[in-house]
């Protein structure tokens, strides 16, 4: 499997199969970082789509100083944070309330990584889907910036650094925001359970 410096580099020269490798490779990634973040599967798959637009638009432009995969994750993350100061906000949801078709996919897939955990006792699967959608619906409850920086950090893995760079903002920052999201999110949780 070639790196993705390799890649980029044919990429540069205009080579379609290279461009169409590293969207194969980072698609599904790319979407599900979208999705947690925006929280509805049409808008994280236009975003997503946008994200390859300007990735084939700008790669002319990519210059090493970070990884590809930090690169990348900066432009979705941008188009996607713009995106959601852009609309319209809707009226809270009480985290009781039944979650929308897109909320109960995502819930699903955290009830599977939740159930991997926990064995195959029924019990233990109930309690994970409920515990699945309350964290779903209070992570929706979160500010735009700090929903993203918990995103990127607790459920993606990526660095400080990786995110500070991704957002264009201060370390200090990032730390700052997750800290107040990781707080309001406990605080959430807590007034729930």
């Amino acid at each position: 499997m070639l790196d993705d410096a390799v890649l980029v580099e044919r990429c540069q020269k205009g080579d379609a199969s290279a461009m169409h490798r590293l969207i194969v490779r980072y698609q599904d990634r790319i979407y599900n970082v979208i999705h947690k973040i925006c929280q509805n599967r049409d808008d994280a798959a236009e975003l997503t789509q946008e994200t390859f637009v300007k990735f084939i638009e700008n790669i002319e432009s990519f210059r090493g100083h970070s990884t590809f995969y930090t690169w990348l994750f900066r432009i979705a993350v941008n188009l996607t944070y713009n995106h959601c100061r852009r609309r319209v906000r809707l009226p809270m949801q009480s985290i009781h309330a039944p979650l929308r078709p897109d909320q109960a996919e995502a819930a699903g897939r955290l009830e599977a990584y939740l159930a991997g955990q926990g064995g195959d006792d029924p019990v233990q699967l109930v309690q994970d889907r409920e515990i699945g959608q309350i964290v779903l619906r209070s992570l929706a409850c979160l500010p735009d910036d700090q929903r993203i920086v918990l995103v990127l950090r607790d459920m993606e893995g990526m660095t400080y650094a990786e995110i500070a760079e991704a957002l264009d903002v201060e370390l200090g920052t990032v730390k700052s925001r997750l800290s107040r999201a990781r707080a309001a999110l406990r605080d959430i949780l807590k007034s729930v359970v």
